[in-house]
């Protein structure tokens, strides 16, 4: 086969998976602003004017409750499954941090559910606090709710998109890390993190720096189920990026190639 075949058919393979991707990125703009998932919003501050009630009742003002590292943790207290685990899997890898809780870093989390009470946020953070097995501040994990218009400026202002479903919720799982002055610094993605990473995300917090992360290539990789509320390996994407990158290789090897025999051909 020709050098010139050879490119043609690449050529071929490289349209194809092109359109393929593109046809996959165009369904995912059709979808309307319901759907499900986490837009990045690195370095933004986040809307510190909401109103929210805490464990006891009170109303506060967010932007007062974020003097150090904070962590903000997006959930909602009366599901059955995936948010109980997630501040479960916390609670454990608190109790691993050496840093000083309420004075090196903070927790928050904020319920998207509108219809939950302070009461609900005190039991919750009264069971989590038990499974913390050492002494943490009871300011350094704060429960909180809130009315729908504040939560949605709230959601929106960390990128977090949520869809109701009767009475449970369509959801990412993704704990938000803010600094001192409330601005993004890190999303930690999935349940699983280790104390290292809750150490490297009060670090960059503090210092006021970005923290890029493997995270962002998982986001890439895996995209969020909203049925099966877990994150899957997009094969397209991952297939076609791969793809793309071999074509490449070839078509440099061909044209190498092509010119070596072109030089060896000269008188």
């Amino acid at each position: 086969m020709s050098l010139r075949s050879s490119l043609r058919i690449l050529a071929l393979v490289i349209g194809m998976v092109l359109i393929a991707l593109w046809a996959d990125a165009h369904d995912e703009h059709q979808e309307d602003d319901s759907r499900i998932g986490v837009d990045e919003k690195l370095g933004n501050q986040i809307s510190l004017d909401v109103t929210l009630l805490d464990e006891n009742g009170k109303t506060v003002i967010l932007g007062s409750l974020i003097y150090t590292p904070t962590f903000l943790v997006p959930v909602y207290f009366s599901c059955p499954d995936i948010c109980n685990y997630l501040l479960y899997q916390l609670a454990q890898t608190l109790q691993q941090l050496t840093a000083e809780p309420g004075k090196e870093f903070k927790v928050l989390a904020i319920s998207f559910d509108e219809t939950e009470t302070p009461e609900l946020a005190n039991e919750k953070k009264e069971f989590y606090l038990k499974m913390i097995e050492k002494p943490f501040p009871r300011e350094a994990w704060r429960f909180f709710t809130g009315d729908k218009e504040n939560i949605k400026r709230l959601m929106d202002s960390i990128g977090f998109r949520f869809k109701r479903e009767g009475k449970t919720f369509q959801h990412p799982v993704a704990l938000i890390v803010l600094s001192s002055g409330g601005r993004i610094t890190r999303y930690i993605y999935g349940m699983d993190f280790l104390p290292f990473d809750l150490k490297m995300a009060i670090l960059e917090a503090s210092e006021g720096r970005i923290g890029p992360t493997i995270n962002k290539v998982l986001r890439f990789c895996f995209s969020y189920d909203p049925k099966g509320r877990r994150y899957v390996f997009n094969t397209l994407k991952v297939t076609g990026m791969v793809t793309l990158f071999f074509a490449f290789i070839f078509i440099l090897f061909l044209m190498i190639k092509g010119r070596r025999r072109a030089h060896e051909k000269r008188p």
